[in-house]
């Protein structure tokens, strides 16, 4: 059964920085694309980065130019790294692997910035 565990999330000052990590766990192949969405109270989740198999990166709008995603194909791991948060930045965020045999998705882990 594959699991994502995520890790990285927490309260940061704006204008601070965060990485967030999710690893896969259990028997999954093929992964096409590994990505982040985030879900702040009261709204629905929204896309923010996305990185294919092959390396090519999109992002949502408002954090291009101040978070980075990444990955580790070899260990199945994907990587946020958020610079220059803004308050509007707090969410819950989520991971998601798209293989040839599912979605997968992560539990959440919590980002809070104070302004």
């Amino acid at each position: 059964q594959v699991q994502l565990v995520e890790s990285g999330g927490g309260l940061v000052q704006a204008g601070g920085s965060l990485r967030l990590s999710c690893a896969a766990s259990g028997s999954i192949f093929s992964i096409n694309n590994m990505g982040w969405y985030r879900q702040a109270s009261g709204k629905e989740r929204e896309f923010v980065a996305i990185i294919t198999s092959g390396g090519g990166t999109n992002y949502v709008e408002s954090v291009k130019g101040r978070f980075t995603i990444s990955s580790d194909n070899a260990k199945n791991t994907v990587y946020l790294q958020m610079n220059s948060l803004k308050p509007e930045d707090t969410a819950v965020y989520y991971c998601r692997f798209y293989s040839i045999r599912g979605v997968y998705w992560g539990q959440g882990t919590q980002v809070t910035v104070s302004s």
